[in-house]
């Protein structure tokens, strides 16, 4: 069935995507808000760490507390503290020669071997109680790296792993 009408260009309405519409709409806010908060105040604030009180400014404050100092913790008894250490490298005599200088530095190493394992550099362990002489002995021989002991380690020491020379 053939229609009797001529065919001719044939009008239809296109609408704009939802993307042109979702920038149309955000365009329009960021408008609107810029026209409301024009000209007010700012609500930011600077945050300034507090000077060092001068006595005439805190005599007009009023008597306040003195906080107490904290008490420097004790100096690690190197001599008092086990340490073991081991070679995780193919240098020959490398677990001996850091365990002298430890021992030169006053530690108590106990024993020197071979480690097998990866391990990733330089490493001292420790258990909780031996945190502070663990970063101690880290400092005295130049090693970057400090960690919790594993379930392989003594809990009574530091252990010392080397994968490279000092």
């Amino acid at each position: 069935m053939a229609s009797d009408r001529p065919r001719g260009p044939q009008r239809s309405v296109v609408f704009p995507s939802p993307v042109v519409l979702l920038s149309i709409v955000a365009v329009a806010m960021a408008l609107v808000a810029f026209v409301v908060t024009r000209g007010a105040e700012p609500t930011e604030r600077e945050v300034v760490a507090p000077a060092a009180e001068t006595p005439s400014a805190t005599a007009s404050a009023g008597a306040s507390p003195t906080p107490k100092p904290k008490p420097k913790p004790k100096p690690v008894q190197r001599g008092q503290v086990y340490v073991e250490v081991y070679n995780n490298t193919g240098i020959k005599g490398l677990a001996a020669d850091v365990g002298g200088r430890a021992t030169d530095a006053g530690w108590r190493v106990v024993g020197t071997d071979n480690w097998v394992g990866s391990i990733p550099t330089n490493t001292v362990y420790f258990p909780p109680r031996l945190e502070r002489a663990a970063k101690q002995l880290a400092l005295d021989l130049g090693i970057d790296r400090t960690a919790p002991a594993d379930g392989a380690m003594k809990l009574d020491r530091l252990t010392v792993i080397l994968t490279g020379a000092l």
